[in-house]
């Protein structure tokens, strides 16, 4: 079918369509692709956004100079603007002129009791690659009636060249020797003393000049907190309160406007180079909009009740799954398309080596928002993409009315957060009694999550496991607090968990602290990491942790853009000797591929206690196991676990004591609590401390 296409200037003049280029050709009654395409052979620009319901649509040019009245408005026909439920155009660039800028206006009648069309408002394309917000960009007028022209966010008119000189740098590939690193791109180096300059500090070209830290660290990817252009009148430190998914977070580049999409390539080339990967954790389950009290930005004023989930309450006429006032409604075919959309642009544009899904049990849910346990759609869309099923998947496998952790998860090829590893591991090293069997099934990859039989036959390396990230306690403040401390965040101390599985190691805070208390908390958090780097699946850890940053006990410092939030790199110079057990740790680590196999340790791993077998009785708070590393041309690790409060003696069930050398005794002070080349045992005898880790090895044949 021949989709016209016309222009009109803001007086009404009309303007030939030129022919049609394949690249507007239609497939499945869509004309493809969606948003603004630059069409250099025809000097034109096509645009193309869904609105389901709207009776109504017109698009809005604006040049610089007035940024309230339109220099054009082309009111689209539906007998020639409109294939299925795409409006179309196309508007040659002498029609375009000096216009610099583009929304919409949307008209139409409520479906059901959700009304958001509102032909005042100026709206944002949802598939806009780059975001603009005037100088008197306003967030309360959207959240009104009335027109908001002048102060509404648009998208950017470009015709420039979007190539990239990649110099043929590959991406990195890590699978289960990876080290994820947890990091907020603005928090990384904003503080004054990050050792970058002012003008890049809290950018994406100031974190490319950390990536030297990086690797002396010994991080192989970086998850980065939600870098989509967000609102930033909201308060959203954190980044989850997505406004767009496919424009880079503005307010992140040192750059002007427009040209934050050549400084995020160069930093992804800056980590590959440095053989990092570069994971995203993305936002798709909801939007800034909010609830029905929320801005009208874009989805909502083109379509509130095809892009979002509805309820059956008229007072609260939006779905909540994301416990943030809305939830995309994935059982919607393009509300799934714009999100592949989305993961395919970040992939081939931006060269990004994987995801993390924020809330992804959203996912899952259907349009009436019941839980689809079995083959949900877009699982089936992303697994089944040349591209982008290739990728790191990383669920977060919940939302705030579902928990899918393990097989419940419908993405079976997926890798997981691990919120079980994350709450056993703490209650056993803070000291909860009966919690030995968890342990070893945390240490051992989770399989009562993860099986791997003949069914299901999961991988090891699907447990992402950690203790601490953005969400919750820094591992510092795990072991300095017993209670949340989120009073600046404005909530009355309401928000943020109260289930952290802490112990303060009897001080509430720093100040005051004794330095036996101090001491204390310095053993914990090697103890802490120590497990993480022993543990079978891939580990991830926040950053910060390895030189024990810390949020004064708040933890959910979503709203917190300042010294909270931001990582203080004098900690680094003052626990330089945390950092090192870190760096020793992971090397250690990445030393050992029996560590961090694909597959479970099976037959490789023997569990004993202080003695021959392991105690796994309720009151039980010590476990030791020998995991063989001959079938990985590796050596034997031997690891003695001590969570009780007094001194226990262990003998050594395998070998003799010659064969066997410490590397890793957490009560020691450094550098002797890691010994990089080993302290040979004298006795099979080795009497462990309280509340200390000792690891040995035995040099393999």
């Amino acid at each position: 079918m021949e989709s016209e296409t016309g222009t009109a200037s803001s007086t009404g003049r009309e303007a030939a369509a030129p022919r049609k280029p394949s690249t507007w050709e239609q497939v499945e009654g869509s004309p493809l692709p969606l948003g603004v395409t630059w069409i250099e052979e025809q000097q034109a620009f096509n645009f193309a956004v869904h609105a389901e319901h709207a009776e109504s649509v017109t698009l809005l040019l604006y040049a610089a100079p007035d940024l309230v009245n339109p220099s054009l408005a082309y009111r689209f026909d539906f007998l020639r603007n409109k294939s299925g439920r795409i409006w179309h155009c196309r508007i040659p660039l002498r029609e375009v002129g000096d216009a610099r800028y583009y929304g919409y206006s949307v008209s139409g009648e409520a479906v059901s009791y959700i009304h958001s069309f509102d032909p005042q408002k100026v709206l944002l394309d949802p598939y806009a690659r780059c975001v603009f917000f005037p100088p008197d960009f306003d967030r309360k007028l959207a959240m009104r009636e009335g027109p908001n022209a002048g102060k509404a966010p648009l998208g950017v008119l470009s015709t420039q060249d979007s190539t990239f000189d990649w110099q043929g740098i590959r991406s990195p590939n890590h699978e289960s020797d990876a080290i994820i690193y947890e990091l907020h791109v603005k928090g990384f180096t904003k503080s004054s003393n990050s050792g970058v300059e002012a003008s890049r500090a809290g950018t994406y070209a100031g974190l490319a000049e950390k990536i030297p830290y990086l690797q002396e660290l010994g991080i192989t990817v970086v998850e980065l907190m939600p870098i989509f252009q967000r609102d930033p009148q909201e308060g959203d430190y954190w980044g989850y309160m997505p406004l767009n998914f496919f424009a880079p977070h503005s307010q992140y580049s040192s750059a002007r406007v427009d040209e934050e999409h050549a400084e995020f390539k160069n930093m992804v080339k800056a980590f590959h180079r440095a053989g990092i990967g570069v994971v995203l954790d993305v936002v798709y389950n909801h939007t800034c909009e909010g609830d029905h009290r929320g801005p009208i930005y874009s989805y909502k004023g083109l379509d509130s009740a095809s892009y979002y989930m509805t309820s059956s309450d008229p007072t609260n006429p939006y779905a909540n799954y994301s416990g943030t006032g809305n939830t995309l409604n994935f059982g919607k075919g393009h509300v799934r398309k714009m999100v592949m959309d989305s993961l395919r642009y970040w992939k081939r544009e931006m060269h990004i080596d994987g995801f993390r899904f924020d809330l992804a049990s959203v996912f899952s849910r259907n349009s009436d928002g019941s839980l689809n346990w079995g083959h949900a759609p877009i699982f089936a869309e992303i697994a089944g993409d040349p591209e982008l099923g290739k990728l790191r998947l990383i669920a977060e496998p919940w939302d705030t009315g579902a928990f899918q952790l393990g097989r419940g998860f419908p993405g079976i090829t997926w890798l997981q957060w691990n919120g079980r590893f994350r709450d056993d591991v703490r209650r056993f090293v803070k000291g909860d009694s009966g919690m030995v069997p968890d342990l070893m099934r945390r240490l051992y990859g989770s399989d009562d999550l993860f099986p791997d039989d003949r069914p299901d036959a999961y991988h090891a390396y699907q447990s992402v496991n950690f203790l601490t990230s953005h969400d919750g306690f820094t591992l510092y403040d795990l072991v300095s607090y017993n209670t949340k401390h989120n009073w600046a965040n404005g909530n009355n101390n309401q928000d943020g968990m109260d289930a952290n599985y802490s112990w303060n190691c009897g001080y509430e805070g720093d100040e005051g602290a004794s330095a036996e208390v101090l001491a204390l908390r310095r053993r914990q958090v090697k103890n802490f990491f120590c497990l993480l780097m022993l543990s079978n699946g891939i580990p991830m850890f926040r950053a910060g942790d390895e030189f024990l940053n810390t949020q004064f006990g708040n933890n959910n410092p979503y709203n917190q853009d300042n010294e909270t939030g931001w990582l203080d790199w004098s900690q680094l110079q003052a626990n330089q000797d945390i950092f090192r057990f870190f760096k020793n740790m992971i090397c250690f680590r990445k030393r050992h591929p029996s560590l961090s196999r694909s597959r479970f340790w099976r037959e490789d791993v023997n569990w004993y206690g202080t003695g021959e077998k392991a105690d796994l009785s309720h009151d039980s708070h010590s476990l030791a196991f020998c995991l063989h590393g001959a079938s990985q041309d590796d050596d034997d690790i031997y690891v003695m676990i001590n969570a009780y409060w007094e001194r226990l003696n262990f003998q050594l069930q395998e070998g003799t004591a010659q064969e066997w050398k410490r590397i890793v005794n957490t009560a020691l002070a450094s550098p002797d609590d890691f010994s990089e080349h080993g302290e040979p045992l004298q006795s099979a005898a080795y009497s462990v401390a309280p509340r200390s880790v000792v690891v040995v090895v035995r040099a393999k044949k």
